[in-house]
């Protein structure tokens, strides 16, 4: 019988870090100690007055009916404060935010409403997994400006006006970026900035869901700077820096034609988020910030652990990450080399070799737009790292 599925899902490429996830937690169903730093997935749990928030909010009875499809007006509100006050968006207010289903949602909505078929959007390579997948969902033509590690993986202004053409209607980028690591500085973002300034109708989507895992001091938002408000969607959410991934919240702070044109598509699609992880969200972000803090330490500590070990691996060759919580090592000095059966062809047979014979799970640099390299996400205990390190260490010397 003939395939019934649409070339849509046909032609779409399976997230790669969930496939890696998959792959390591059936070894571990078959009793193989597997260590998995393949996900971005924090260790901690949720602080505990965010888990009283949703606890109470079940307890009043009143967050069980349909929530209103752009979110509380209290958590908008919330929300639309920090912006202004952490992050110097002095313009935000409730009617520039929605809330969705966790920043993954937030940005499929927005390339949802602002892309047509066949319009360009320049994507800050290495990125997120999931750009450009869900750009030529929506009909969009991904282009990637690269960063190498040379530069700390940071593509430059100068190449981000090289990029444009009359078809690109968007640019997107992390920051602390995932997979990398690395953290635009405000001069790099002015320069942003100015280029996007040039050109009418451009919009740029800042993805800043890793502000609260910022090594360098406090994250600048280009949403911030003069005229940039009505050109910038800041995506932000409450899985990184709270520790809330299945929580499922994210956020949109966006030019009011576009939140009302994500509100929009929201209601066709899935409709208002979780009221009971709403009012969670509500608590995280107006209540103790100390537990974000000392979570944000925990992982500094561990970033410097994980870079010694690394250094300790001959062909090794990685940068200091400044935010976020992995490590973006160039792996090429072992291609072309074998052990046990396995051909080391490049970074995805790397990953699969590391796989059965350290009993590690990574993710292929060649789903971030960069073949060269693997990610390690240190979101892991001090002990399972040491020992990831050394399983890793050990493997990779038997490559010849």
């Amino acid at each position: 019988m003939k395939s019934i599925l649409s070339d849509r899902i046909l032609n779409m490429e399976e997230s790669a870090t969930l496939a890696m996830a998959k792959k390591a937690r059936e070894l571990k169903s078959q009793g193989i100690d597997i260590i998995s730093l393949s996900l971005g997935e924090p260790d901690f749990k949720t602080p505990k007055h965010i888990q009283q928030a949703a606890k109470d909010a079940i307890d009043e009875g009143k967050y069980f009916a349909y929530p209103p499809v752009a979110g509380y007006q209290d958590l908008r509100e919330a929300i639309a404060k920090k912006l202004r006050d952490e992050n110097s968006i002095t313009d935000a207010k409730a009617e520039n935010i929605v809330v969705s289903v966790g920043a993954k949602h937030s940005i499929a909505n927005t390339f949802m409403c602002i892309i047509n078929e066949g319009d360009e959007v320049v994507i800050f390579s290495p990125y997120w997994v999931s750009y450009a997948e869900i750009i030529k969902l929506c009909g969009g033509v991904p282009v990637l400006i690269e960063g190498n590690l040379e530069n700390n993986f940071k593509a430059t202004a100068a190449q981000l006006e090289a990029a444009i053409t009359p078809k690109t209607k968007a640019v997107i980028y992390s920051s602390p970026c995932n997979p990398t690591g690395s953290v635009f500085s405000k001069e790099e973002l002015v320069a942003i900035a100015d280029v996007v300034k040039k050109h009418e109708n451009l919009v740029v989507i800042a993805d800043e869901i890793y502000e609260l895992i910022n090594f360098t001091g406090k994250n600048f938002s280009i949403g911030s700077l003069p005229g940039m408000f009505e050109r910038t969607v800041t995506v932000n959410g409450f899985s990184k820096g709270y520790a809330m991934t299945g929580w499922r919240v994210g956020y949109i702070c966006a030019p009011l034609e576009i939140a009302k044109a994500v509100e929009k598509m929201q209601g066709q699609f899935t409709s208002g988020n979780t009221g009971i992880a709403q009012r969670a969200a509500l608590a995280g972000i107006a209540g103790d910030q100390t537990p974000s803090q000392e979570m944000a330490a925990e992982y500094l500590k561990r970033r410097d652990l994980v870079l010694g070990l690394l250094r300790d691996i001959p062909g090794i060759k990685t940068h200091v990450p400044e935010g976020a919580f992995y490590f973006f090592p160039d792996v090429t000095a072992f291609f072309g080399k074998s052990a046990k059966g396995h051909q080391v062809a490049n970074a995805d047979d790397l990953c699969l070799y590391l796989l059965a014979e350290a009993n590690v799970s990574l993710v292929t640099g060649s789903a971030f737009g960069a073949p060269n390299c693997v990610r390690i996400s240190y979101a892991a205990s001090e002990a399972e790292l040491v020992e990831a390190m050394k399983r890793i260490k050990k493997a990779l010397g038997e490559l010849a």
